[in-house]
């Protein structure tokens, strides 16, 4: 089972950074530089830098690793089979390092009864479509400002991705029309 590493850091060992920057496979943004690092933290005194710069580099392995200049580190490590659970802080860095994948969001509520019923066979989609990144998202206060961003109206409602782009759209607990809808983009 393959596994797309995300990881948000501005501090990385000096060593690591100087071999991935030499390395980089693509940036997905501006210029990145090497500066000395002010967290008290950190681990090498060297930071990633550039204004918004999110960078990925794919391993050997096949994981893929972003980092990201802010001074916070977090680490998401979103399994191909498995539905990973997102905030306002790691849904975007997640869709961008899917590149060409076909991203799938649940958006969700504690307390949606039809959310609750549809979870279970969301999640069974996501064990047979390997190719497809799968994610939920709890439409809580704290992410409030992600879901009207994306335009939520009601929950359960699934946001289908490709390219960085919602592409497609169901609202409700439809379980046929989100097979369909998913189906519909990754043969696009």
């Amino acid at each position: 089972m393959a596994a797309l590493q995300i990881t948000l850091s501005s501090c990385t060992p000096s060593s690591t950074m100087r071999a991935l920057s030499s390395s980089l496979s693509s940036s997905l943004s501006c210029s990145r530089s090497l500066v000395p690092c002010n967290n008290k933290s950190c681990p090498s005194g060297v930071v990633l830098r550039g204004s918004r710069s999110l960078e990925k580099k794919t391993t050997g392995s096949g994981a893929l690793v972003v980092w990201c200049s802010s001074m916070e580190t977090t680490t998401v490590e979103v399994e191909v089979g498995k539905v990973t659970e997102v905030n306002k802080d790691t849904f975007w860095p997640i869709v961008k390092a899917a590149g060409s994948k076909v991203v799938v969001l649940d958006m969700y509520t504690q307390w949606c009864g039809p959310c609750k019923v549809i979870a279970p066979r969301y999640k069974e989609l996501s064990e047979k479509h390997l190719d497809i990144v799968f994610l939920k998202l709890d439409c809580n206060q704290e992410n409030k400002a992600l879901a009207k961003e994306l335009g939520i109206r009601v929950v359960p409602t699934f946001k289908i991705l490709k390219d960085n782009k919602v592409v497609k759209e169901v609202t409700g607990a439809k379980f046929d029309d989100l097979v369909l809808a998913i189906e519909t983009v990754n043969s696009s």
